[in-house]
């Protein structure tokens, strides 16, 4: 039995402890490889120069928030999420709802490192009446109505329906450009699931990916009224 470390829990078997170290070792090439690949990410050239400095509005004020904007405090990288609620839409996505619950409680952390927005193309007044249910006082939501924002970073389909993506944007000496997309939610990957796109920024997956029963792939969360 490989020696992985001297720590055991109570009453636990041989054959437990076999198993597990087994596993810890694939947890922990799993860790390297997620280690390099974030290194890879973090060496990708520079994406294209933002075509426009979008013109975002604050709901509940008559305040236009550019793109530029919200580069603040000295940080020079900014990350958007684009959460599916559109003009057309009934209620915003309970997926990514269930996401940004959590961001929430992040993003007074996170924002010491970088810059993070929150951006639906829903107009000012119908995310004004939505975001009272949620108490998201730490994300920065704004409003994308009437901007080609989505549509141009691919979060809109021809149609108008919202897609659900995390861009990074960094500005160099005056000019903003993109990094990163979480490029996997177009893929066809062949999997029985969604392609969990986001799934490193959600708490929630990950922590039920750890339980004897797992994530359960029917089940989505619900909006809570």
């Amino acid at each position: 039995m490989t020696m992985l470390h001297s720590q055991t829990f109570p009453q636990e078997s041989t054959e437990y402890r076999a198993a597990r170290n087994q596993l810890l070792e694939e947890e922990i090439e799993l860790r390297q490889r997620i280690e390099q690949i974030a290194e890879k990410r973090r060496t990708l050239p520079l994406g294209g120069k933002v075509p426009e400095n979008y013109a975002f509005h604050k709901p509940g004020s008559e305040e236009v928030v550019l793109l530029s904007d919200l580069f603040q405090g000295g940080k020079d990288v900014l990350a958007i999420y684009t959460l599916m609620y559109g003009p057309n839409s009934q209620k915003a996505c309970p997926m990514c709802v269930a996401l940004l619950d959590g961001l929430n409680g992040e993003a007074a952390h996170i924002s010491q490192n970088i810059n993070l927005a929150v951006v639906a193309k829903a107009p000012g007044q119908k995310l004004e009446n939505f975001l009272p249910s949620r108490n998201w006082d730490g994300l920065n939501i704004l409003s994308s109505f009437e901007t080609n924002f989505q549509s141009d970073y691919n979060s809109e389909s021809e149609d108008g329906d919202q897609w659900p993506l995390l861009h990074i944007f960094k500005k160099i000496e005056g000019d903003v450009f993109h990094c990163y997309t979480t490029e996997m939610l177009y893929c066809n990957t062949g999997w029985e699931h969604e392609p969990r796109h986001v799934d490193m920024l959600w708490g929630l997956w990950n922590m039920l990916d750890l339980t004897p029963a797992g994530r359960d792939l029917n089940w989505h969360p619900e909006l809570q009224d």
